[in-house]
């Protein structure tokens, strides 16, 4: 592979491009494509050609959440490029080395045997690859191809984004030129049809989760389901490079080209509309957004709401569906052993309780805070007590995993001396001021959605022997939580 200068901008974290121009930040191509529509195509094609890595196939498989959980990862990666992307150098080196701390804790075995470690410099300049391909691709299907030198920024950008990861970007060759025998190469010799990529493709799309904003409407997601899923399914695999659809038997549906041209096209009409109407965050946002908040969105989300619940009635009358839960149910009706443990415990969705099911809770809740390595390592290491204790008590056939009905048949067992531990730590890391309560400003940091309390004093503080009561009753699956549910349990 060659290497680039040392001088050569994006090779060691440089932000500068060539005449002094920045790479990140406002003006950059990135941020172009960050709020046009047409990325969200590329960006799930991206993720598919990720996943037919087998590096990054097994990781996911292993350790993410995107089946349970896929509108909390998406947020997650929405902010995570908003850091990386923008302006603020010291912002980008802090999100930096939070990935880097994730990604460290990332390494197995995949089925075959075959080692993956999320830290790959190899593997992490395949994912980057994708995804400034994938926006390549994208404005090539919809009838508005690259400009050579827009590409090379473009290119220039993505490079200095893995520079920002890893210290420098030699593992993406220097130039565009380089890059396509490279891609090609990786496509030809190392993709592979893998589970991950088959669950994404197969799985995700027909059995997507409501977003918080529309759950407890079941009739409707179902009804736009059924049309998006299989639709967004053959778009994506249409779109594949031909070589590894072919290579990994991937069927395409007679007129899929056409199709997927079509919706191409179709949703690049969308950036006509006026600025500002389809800013990422900004809808990310609103799809994550409880109408039982506090945000001053909530009332108008709540009265669109009640209108989509007279829309579900409707489709119910054509195409009778499940009933939707009780509004009246309240906040702390007890639940079932069973509901709990898919809905906050399996996080990955395999069935199972695991290792990565409490690291991907102290994943969200350390990213939820901001926290830096000390804070973050103290979380963890408390969650990984707690799986300790966990799996001692529950794992009674040694498989080194908790089943459903393990877990139901010893529920008690959960709120034991570990799981104090793991109160206390997410005490400590939200009282910023540690004066042993924590104010509203604090309570608000760490549940950012459905700020509403359980409990609360006079003085409109949270007590350390209250939070961490309510924290156990809530993570021994004793009750339902307000705060808590949509930090850990919401898709």
């Amino acid at each position: 592979m060659t290497e680039t200068a040392p001088n050569e901008p994006g090779n060691t974290g440089d932000t500068s491009g060539a005449g002094g121009d920045r790479l990140f930040g406002p003006g950059s191509r990135f941020e172009a494509f960050f709020n046009d529509p047409r990325w969200a195509l590329a960006v799930v094609r991206a993720t598919v050609l990720e996943a037919a890595h087998p590096q990054v196939g097994a990781a996911l498989v292993d350790n993410s959440v995107f089946v349970a959980h896929p509108w909390r990862r998406l947020r997650n990666t929405v902010v995570s490029l908003q850091r990386m992307f923008g302006a603020d150098d010291e912002v980008r080196r802090r999100e930096a080395a939070r990935l880097n701390r994730l990604h460290a804790r990332l390494r197995g075995t995949d089925a075959r045997e075959r080692p993956y470690d999320a830290m790959d410099p190899a593997v992490r300049a395949w994912v980057v690859a994708t995804l400034f391909e994938s926006s390549v691709t994208m404005c090539r299907l919809s009838g508005q191809p690259l400009e050579q030198t827009d590409m090379e920024r473009l290119y220039a950008e993505f490079r200095a984004y893995l520079a920002a990861l890893d210290g420098d970007a030699r593992q993406l060759p220097a130039t565009v030129r380089e890059f396509w025998p490279y891609y090609d190469r990786v496509v030809e010799e190392e993709l592979e049809n893998t589970e991950a990529m088959r669950v994404i493709l197969y799985r995700l799309f027909d059995h997507l989760p409501a977003p918080p904003l529309l759950q407890g409407l079941p009739a409707l997601w179902a009804a736009g389901r059924a049309l998006a899923g299989p639709l967004l399914g053959v778009v994506t695999v249409a779109s594949l490079p031909e070589p590894f659809r072919r290579r990994a038997g991937l069927p395409e549906l007679p007129g899929a080209q056409a199709l997927m041209q079509g919706a191409y096209l179709g949703v690049g009409l969308a950036r006509f509309l006026p600025s500002g109407w389809l800013r990422t965050e900004v809808l990310t946002e609103l799809l994550a957004l409880s109408p039982d908040g506090d945000d001053p969105r909530a009332r108008t989300i709540g009265a669109l709401r009640d209108r989509m619940k007279r829309a579900g009635a409707l489709v119910r009358l054509l195409a009778p569906l499940p009933p939707e839960p009780d509004p009246d149910a309240g906040d702390t009706a007890r639940r079932s052993a069973e509901e709990f443990f898919a809905a906050v415990l399996d996080q990955t969705g395999d069935g199972y309780l695991d290792w990565p099911d409490l690291a991907a809770m102290a994943r969200e809740i350390a990213g939820r805070l901001d926290l830096d390595e000390p804070e973050e390592t103290r979380l963890y290491d408390a969650f990984a007590g707690w799986w300790r204790e966990l799996q001692a008590a529950l794992d009674t056939d040694g498989d080194g995993r908790v089943s459903g009905p393990e877990y139901a048949a010893a529920v008690p067992s959960l709120a034991g001396p570990a799981l104090i531990r793991v109160a206390e730590v997410l005490f400590d890391v939200t009282d910023a001021d540690g004066d042993q309560r924590i104010d509203a400003a604090e309570y608000r940091a760490l549940f950012r959605r459905g700020f509403r309390r359980d409990r609360a004093g006079a003085d409109d503080t949270y007590a350390r022997g209250a939070f961490v009561r309510d924290f156990l009753a809530f993570m021994a699956g004793r009750e339902r939580s307000s705060p808590y549910d949509p930090l850990l349990a919401d898709a």
